[in-house]
């Protein structure tokens, strides 16, 4: 995808990107069997809600790396707990138009499930929208690196690709809940939304 943080991209050709893939996303939503909308409701789905695409929220965040990951316990929304390593803390600055503040320095977590494994980098967030405009367990985000990450590397969050988890649409999905650390005490209002 189109790095609209670099000052010579495309930032037409990285919101048309983030379009053909809320497209996509939507067309699994509606016809998949392994679709998150109960099959019932799935004839009335029209489409998940989004923020508009804002480009200031793709953001670099600069890598500590944790050598030796903490275990975190995440509470999921049946009320279980999952263990996760926090593999990672990412340090990033968003722009705060709320009570004149320009800008903010903000952390967030990155975990993968304390069993080996190759799947994405997980950060679930909580911010001021959840639980008015966005849903109340809060969002997640994945990350793909290259390579394992370490300390000092640079990483590109887009929150415009925030997503709603399944446990959202349907009580038999259990979803992991953001832990306290990664509350973001400041509105996010990109990526997916509830109408």
């Amino acid at each position: 995808m189109s790095d609209p943080a670099d000052p010579g991209a495309d930032v037409e050709q990285w919101r048309a990107e983030l379009e053909a893939k809320r497209d996509e996303k939507d067309r699994f939503f509606a016809e998949h069997p392994q679709s998150p909308i109960p099959p019932d409701d799935r004839e009335a789905f029209d489409g998940l809600g989004y923020f508009e695409p804002d480009p200031a929220y793709r953001v670099q965040a600069m890598v500590t790396a944790h050598d030796e990951p903490a275990v975190v316990l995440m509470e999921t929304t049946s009320g279980r707990e999952m263990r996760y390593l926090r593999v990672a803390t990412l340090e990033f600055e968003l722009a705060r138009e709320e009570e004149g503040l320009t800008d903010g320095s903000y952390e967030l977590a990155a975990y993968q499930l304390e069993s080996p494994n190759d799947e994405p980098l997980f950060v679930p967030f909580r911010d001021k929208t959840t639980g008015q405009q966005s849903y109340r367990g809060g969002r997640y985000m994945e990350l793909s690196p290259e390579r394992e990450l370490a300390d000092s590397d640079e990483i590109v969050l887009d929150f415009n690709l925030a997503y709603t988890p399944f446990c959202a649409y349907s009580d038999t999905f259990d979803c992991p809940l953001p832990p306290e650390e990664n509350w973001l005490e400041v509105a996010v209002p990109v990526g997916e939304r509830i109408d």
